[in-house]
């Protein structure tokens, strides 16, 4: 009989998030896979086109049953940000009160919002199963950051559910090492906790330069530095265009190439044309996760870059995986553990979140940087996620969980 494991997962495949190959790999392993999520609407905004409140609400993807519970979607302001958590969990409530599906275990995988776990902890309470959360994104303090609320009733009843849920859960997995002690300073038993950092899908590798057909960039002698994935408020992306206006000053031959969508961009659009710097950027569409590699390929270096706060120095992006994977030295516009693990690697260069003179600093260091040098940043990438990183390895160690 296959184990079976429910998923609770608010952001599921159209949608590109690595619970998406979680899943896929654990069927590969033999268990059968139930994915409770919402209709796709991120980071857009808006339903997916062929998705909606009566279309597609349930489906098979690579083995697996997903069933999309109704939600608001995100919109672009506040407003509708709350309202697209809240619609998640009145659904997952009366999803939970009439299921008849009879699952093993409960894994909740949490990129914000945190209230996506409530309907998972409801139903592991109700069917007497273990609960496993995985924390990808601090609460209460990234509604803070991100979501700009200072109210401290707020905060504080924001507090008191994260609570509730890491109590009720059997297993807490983090993502980044700094987390645990987070979620031990607000009670929680040192014991249950364990870092479990993200892998990256198998097609994030080298690619030869020479195979890679990606016409957006130019070929041409320009330094290209590539930034792919969201384009939101906490990427810290503001800080670009003045490091663009430095480099531009001293006649240095960049170009960022930022590939994907998110609330932010048209704010830096507007920013890079402010700064009179439009030749420095580079604007594509979202692509298919599986065409970065090829785009990491036909850069010299590839950005991680967030926003300046307590919460982001704690936080592994789980873009630092795919970045080593691919093998393309890494700048990194950010505090904290991600500057950690890029400094041990050897595998790029680091600066302070909102540094725009130290950013520049470093993409001048790497542009006049000896053919070799680069090279051994790159080699040295991709040693470091195989050795910390690895797949197989980490999901034996979940497989362990499961056979408990």
């Amino acid at each position: 009989m296959k184990k079976h494991i429910l998923v609770i997962a608010q952001y599921f495949y159209p949608e590109q998030f690595r619970i998406n190959d979680i899943c896929t790999e654990w069927v590969k392993r033999g268990y059968k896979v139930t994915v409770i999520t919402g209709i796709p609407n991120y980071p857009q905004g808006k339903y997916y086109d062929g998705y909606g409140l009566f279309k597609k609400r349930k489906e098979t993807y690579n083995g697996m049953d997903i069933i999309r519970i109704p939600l608001i979607p995100r919109g672009n302001n506040a407003i509708m940000l709350a309202l697209n958590y809240l619609s998640f969990v009145v659904s997952g409530f009366f999803w939970k009160a009439f299921t008849k599906i009879k699952a093993d275990y409960v894994f909740i995988f949490e990129v914000s919002p945190m209230t996506q776990a409530l309907p998972g902890v409801w139903y592991a309470k109700k069917r007497k199963i273990p609960c496993y959360l995985y924390v990808t994104d601090l609460w209460p303090e990234n509604v803070e950051i991100v979501a700009g609320i200072t109210n401290k009733r707020i905060l504080g009843a924001i507090g008191v559910m994260v609570d509730y849920i890491y109590k009720r859960c059997d297993r807490i997995f983090t993502s980044s090492e700094s987390f645990i002690q987070a979620i031990v300073d607000r009670g929680t038993e040192r014991e249950k906790l364990e870092f479990w950092p993200q892998y990256a899908e198998d097609y994030y590798k080298p690619v030869d330069k020479d195979n890679a057909n990606i016409p957006e960039i130019p070929n041409d002698d320009i330094f290209n530095i590539i930034f792919a994935g969201n384009i939101g408020f906490a990427q810290g992306l503001d800080v670009l265009p003045e490091a663009a206006k430095i480099l531009k000053e001293t006649n240095t031959k960049v170009r960022f190439n930022i590939v994907g969508d998110g609330r932010f961009k048209e704010t830096l659009k507007s920013n890079v044309e402010e700064n009179q710097v439009e030749d420095y950027f580079n604007f594509i569409d979202k692509q298919p996760a599986t065409r970065i590699p090829e785009f990491m390929a036909v850069s010299d270096a590839t950005l991680i870059s967030l926003s300046k706060s307590k919460v982001f120095s704690i936080t592994l992006p789980a873009k630092t995986q795919s970045c080593l994977a691919c093998g393309v030295p890494v700048i990194v516009s950010a505090d904290g553990e991600i500057q950690d693990v890029i400094i041990k690697a050897d595998a790029g260069v680091c600066s302070d979140a909102g540094d725009a003179k130290g950013l520049a600093e470093n993409i001048k260091k790497l542009v006049s940087m000896p053919t070799e040098k680069h090279r051994n940043l790159a080699q040295n990438a991709v040693d470091y996620y195989q050795k910390n990183f690895d797949k197989e390895t980490l999901l034996n160690r979940m497989d362990k969980w499961f056979s408990k």
